[in-house]
């Protein structure tokens, strides 16, 4: 067959709209397109973002990117035409009509891939290609044309996964000391001979053996702060002594980070530690928490009709991924961050288990669960790779086996933030009836399962008649919470139920108190001087918590000693289930106890160790939920307590860890050094990047602030003089989307792509990919931006930022603000961003740019949070486009072109 598909084709961007016929490639119109595509099935390349290009959301045709997801599932590809022309082994296009041009060429070669022997994903296929034929998928038919049907049978999806083994408990580790020298030589033998010595590498190294030597007392760990520089190496400069403490000691180090990307980039460096991967897979593992793996129970649902429409197309795209998939995780593993968001997140959510409904042993899938199978192997491995959440969550639980004796936390100037939300307390709508569902159960019938803890016990607790009895009067107190409906009835002024009504009482204060100008967002007040209707619907509703917390401690106590005893029923999958309810039980009782203080603290006098407020949360006006919000004035306190303190090493590193500050004092405030018994140990290695001669910082001086005309202009100048290479930093998602739209078509004429966080129908991760394949690419984005992108080379040589980043004047901010020394402490928080935000223009030796700041107002104090010897001038706007113009490198002729980039074996299978 031809590799060339005979199909029309449909292209859109910012730069027009192209028709693919047998004639090639030509420019059309909105209409014009529109028309073609609803009368034809065209072949197309994301069809959200095209469907966005052309102003009509509803299109759809043969969507290139679910091909590929197809022919080959737990694969990434950059969807975009040039990425998927370099995977398939086209030249990349010279501009768009040629991008155009090569949609049916990469459909060709995608489906020719199906008659190669060599293909690896050959299993299963013909199967699930059967069922989406009969589901309506657009490229069944051609893909069934080029799949010779199985011999025999095909074994279904859940007979293809291998199952977890149980494992004898892990022994202690052994008590050992790193000798003088050893890490270092353990991190020549990671790097390799002949490899460029680092001495601020090495050094750091030597400095990490600190956290894994044994300690001297209980509860005063040996803790080392180490800010180490870009360029420096901390990754391996700290696995050197973790791993060979792991293999000597015979005990687990969890390296803990804040962004998805390091935890990929950890994975990667595995390799190094361990070359072989199947004894790889055991020694090394990533962990997270169990809202990012696929739930088998839910895929099964979905599969056998739970799931319709394009959901349904979803759900079997997805199974044949959970075949190849190395981990099951579908946020941040091998799954496509973009394949979710060609079916508008339809259905994504319902696959994971993100409402704590698992039926553990009682679930036919459990032996090979992957949410098991990760937890399973985190017990035996050298390394697991996990979040600062999950590692908080889980050391402050008590449910990491056998405790946590060594930990890293990696990106360590996020301890704070991650800390804050992890022992954060909120009792709002959303919460309130997500616990109702989890104890009664949904309250309209759904397909698949039943669900909720009531049907998951009612056999164990048909055994035990107090455990029943605290099982009804549990069921019958959680009826007291908000049901479906609960915000329509609050809004209308016709609550049902003690919650409710405090909820309707915290939307009138809030309403009461709230400014004008904020009436279009998220609405919030201090908790202070509550109205009497406030303060009688919170002694109402503690009430009702009081009634629901008794029941809930008395089923937990007895499923407790139901454990104990081992009566002859209870076998190893009701023993499973048995421990999953307790474990719930343990959590969602802690939280009820927490909105019980909470609610106890209305009307009488504040606690000075917390922050409370009432707010309504709002998107564009729209109201989402309304509560109650409380969080640590500190919240490094209770991280010290329950996280640093019962381990024995603890590191925290990071390029920024004392936030532009000379002092150790923030770094030790910042993390919850400062809390311990013992003082930490403390290590700094400047990056080795001259950052005099390969950074300037630009701050312009005559752009208005508030002129979104004008600030449109200068970003659109400086892309343009930069040629692309642009990330964008914005304060305000308005901001970001008004200059998006006034920019966007302006460049695309210069043959500029522009992408948007907040606009683009992409992920964030896929939307970074796309940028760092692409040199005259540019990115729009926001604080998830700021300090979570790692693109090295020439395709990030321009770092704007539209204003001082500080921080947002809300009741919690306010509160931190007064304790922390005020302004000083909002320069704190400004430094701290700063000296992020810059770090992303120079990520190895060799890289050069500009960094732009639009803002004539930005105070000279906070320019120290750039590197000394960086050249800082106050110029006009006209003379930093001069100068970013002077300062770009050269960039690639053909649109996505990367000389530095190899191009992948289409047929190489990953993991």
């Amino acid at each position: 067959m031809t590799s060339v598909l005979a199909l029309p084709a449909l292209h859109a961007s910012h730069a027009g709209i192209w028709l693919v016929g047998r004639e090639g490639a030509r420019e059309a119109g909105r209409g014009e397109a529109i028309r073609a595509v609803s009368d034809t099935p065209h072949i197309l390349l994301n069809a959200p973002l095209a469907g966005q290009r052309l102003g009509y959301p509803e299109v759809s045709g043969l969507d290139l990117l679910e091909l590929f997801a197809f022919v080959h599932p737990a694969r990434f590809v950059v969807p975009t035409v040039p990425g998927l022309a370099a995977f398939v082994g086209l030249a990349a296009p010279v501009d768009e009509a040629a991008a155009a041009g090569l949609l049916p060429a990469i459909a060709g070669r995608l489906l020719a891939t199906l008659a190669d022997e060599r293909w690896a994903a050959r299993e299963g296929a013909w199967t699930i290609n059967a069922t989406l034929h009969r589901i309506g998928w657009g490229w069944a038919g051609l893909v069934g044309q080029r799949l010779a049907r199985p011999e025999r049978g095909e074994r279904m999806l859940f007979s293809r996964l291998e199952p977890w083994e149980e494992t004898a408990e892990r022994p202690p580790a052994r008590v050992i000391r790193l000798g003088d020298g050893e890490a270092e030589a353990r991190l020549a033998q990671l790097t390799g001979a002949g490899s460029e010595t680092r001495e601020g590498q090495r050094a750091f190294a030597a400095a990490a053996a600190h956290a894994f030597a044994p300690r001297d007392r209980r509860d005063a760990p040996n803790v080392l702060l180490a800010e180490a520089g870009t360029g420096i190496g901390k990754t391996l400069g700290y696995l050197a002594p973790a791993s060979l403490w792991a293999e000597k000691a015979g005990g687990a180090v969890w390296v803990s980070t804040y962004t998805k990307a390091l935890q990929r980039q950890l994975d990667a460096e595995g390799a190094r530690i361990v070359p072989d991967e199947s004894e790889r897979k055991k020694r090394i593992v990533v962990r997270k928490g169990r809202e990012n793996y696929l739930c088998l129970l839910n895929l099964e649902d979905a599969l056998q009709g739970s799931f319709s429409g394009r959901a349904a197309v979803l759900a079997q795209l997805v199974g044949r991924w959970a075949a190849y998939s190395k981990d099951g995780d579908m946020v941040g593993g091998d799954l496509p961050g973009w394949l979710p968001s060609l079916f508008r997140r339809a259905g994504a959510t319902a696959l994971t288990d993100r409402r704590g409904e698992c039926v553990y042993a009682g679930c036919p899938h459990y032996r090979k669960c992957f949410i098991e199978k990760a937890e399973r192997a985190s017990r035996g491995a050298d390394l697991v790779i996990a979040n600062h959440a999950l590692v908080m969550v889980s050391a402050a639980r008590g449910r990491l086996g056998g405790g946590l004796e060594r930990i890293v936390f990696d990106e360590g100037h996020h301890l704070f933030d991650a800390a804050d939300s992890t022992f954060a307390v909120a009792l709002t709508g959303a919460e309130t009836i997500e616990l109702r569902r989890w104890i009664v159960g949904p309250e309209r019938s759904t397909r698949g399962r039943r669900r909720g803890l009531a049907a998951r016990l009612m056999d164990v607790c048909s055994y035990d008649e107090e455990g029943a009895l605290a099982l009804d009067a549990a069921v019958q107190a959680a009826g007291l919470l908000p049901g479906d409906g609960w915000l329509g009835r609050v809004v209308e002024g016709l609550p049902l139920g003690p919650l409710e009504a405090l909820f309707a009482a915290v939307r009138s204060s809030v309403l009461a108190r709230a400014r004008a100008e904020d009436a279009g967002y998220g609405l919030e007040t201090e908790l202070a001087e509550p109205d009497a209707a406030l303060v009688e619907a919170a002694a109402a509703a503690l009430v009702a918590l009081e009634s629901l917390q008794r029941p809930m401690t008395a089923l937990r106590l007895r499923l407790e000693a139901v454990l104990e005893d081992g009566p002859d029923w209870l076998d190893a999958a009701a023993r499973a289930r048995v421990e999953g309810a307790i474990a719930g039980l343990n959590w969602r009782g802690g939280a009820v106890a927490a909105w019980a203080q909470l609610l106890a603290r209305v009307g009488g006098a504040a606690d000075p160790d917390f922050v409370d407020w009432m707010n309504v949360d709002r998107i564009e006006g729209r109201e989402l939920d309304i509560g109650l919000q409380r969080r640590w004035l500190d919240p490094t306190r209770p991280l010290a307590k329950a996280v640093i303190e019962p381990a024995h090493g603890v590191l925290v590193t990071s390029a920024t860890l004392r936030g532009g500050e000379e002092h150790w004092e923030v770094a030790d405030a910042r993390t919850g050094a400062a809390h311990l018994p013992a003082a930490p140990a403390h290590f700094h290695a400047a990056s080795p990047f001259d950052y005099a001669s390969a950074a300037e910082v630009l701050v312009v001086t005559d752009v208005k602030q508030g002129d979104l005309a004008a600030l449109a202009n200068a970003y659109a100048r400086l892309i343009t003089a930069a040629r692309g290479g642009t990330l964008g930093l914005f304060t305000a998602i308005a901001r970001l989307k008004a200059v998006q739209a006034r920019i966007a078509d302006r460049l695309a004429r210069e043959q500029l792509p522009l992408l948007a966080q907040h606009v683009d129908p992409i992920d964030t991760g896929t939307l970074v990919d796309m940028f760092r394949a692409d040199p005259r690419a540019s990115l729009l984005g926001t604080d998830a931006l700021r300090d979570g992108v790692d693109v090295p080379g020439d395709s990030l040589r321009l770092v704007v930022m539209e204003r001082v980043p500080w921080p947002r004047p809300t009741v919690l901010h306010a509160a931190r603000r007064l304790a922390g020394g005020g302004s000083a402490y909002d320069d704190r928080v400004v430094k701290a961003r700063l000296a992020q935000a810059f770090g992303r223009l120079v990520r190895r030796q060799g890289d050069k740019g500009t960094f732009v700041m639009l803002s004539a107002a930005c105070p000279s104090r906070l320019l120290t949070a750039f590197p000394s010897g960086v050249q800082v001038s106050r110029v006009t706007l006209e003379e930093a486009v001069t100068r970013v113009a002077a300062a770009r490198g050269p960039v690639g002729g053909s649109i996505g072109e990367r000389g530095d980039e190899a191009r992948p074996d289409p047929l190489q299978r990953v993991g």
